[in-house]
């Protein structure tokens, strides 16, 4: 989805027209989730930018995209540039440096949550 949304239209308050705006793009994000994955692909990853302008568009992670919408609406942005563009995404099996936690080490001692009952006279 590449689409510039007007972010004012006459006869409707702002909110509901940003409303609007949100719906639709929670929208496009529901229907391609509901499509078939390619075989190998473990789930739809999203690229997505956010800007006043095509040009003035900068990268925005997914869960932070409503967010940012709501800050440029509160700038006074007449109109709002998304690009949402779905990738394959495969998910990467975790090495063993990255299971290897503080909390979960041999070495790590068993109470690690400070007591309340103890005093420190």
């Amino acid at each position: 989805m590449r689409k510039i949304f007007p972010l004012t239209q006459e006869g409707r308050h702002r909110d509901r027209v940003l409303e609007a705006v949100k719906h639709e793009i929670r929208k496009y994000l529901k229907r391609e989730r509901r499509r078939d994955l390619p075989e190998g692909v473990d789930f739809l990853d999203f690229d997505c930018r956010l800007g006043a302008t095509k040009e003035a568009a900068g990268v925005v992670h997914l869960s932070a995209l409503i967010a940012q919408l709501d800050a440029l609406a509160r700038e006074g942005a007449e109109q709002a540039y998304v690009e949402i563009l779905a990738k394959p995404g495969v998910r990467k099996s975790r090495t063993e440096a990255d299971r290897d936690h503080p909390a979960q080490s041999s070495d790590a001692p068993d109470d690690t949550a400070p007591d309340a009952e103890k005093s420190t006279d």
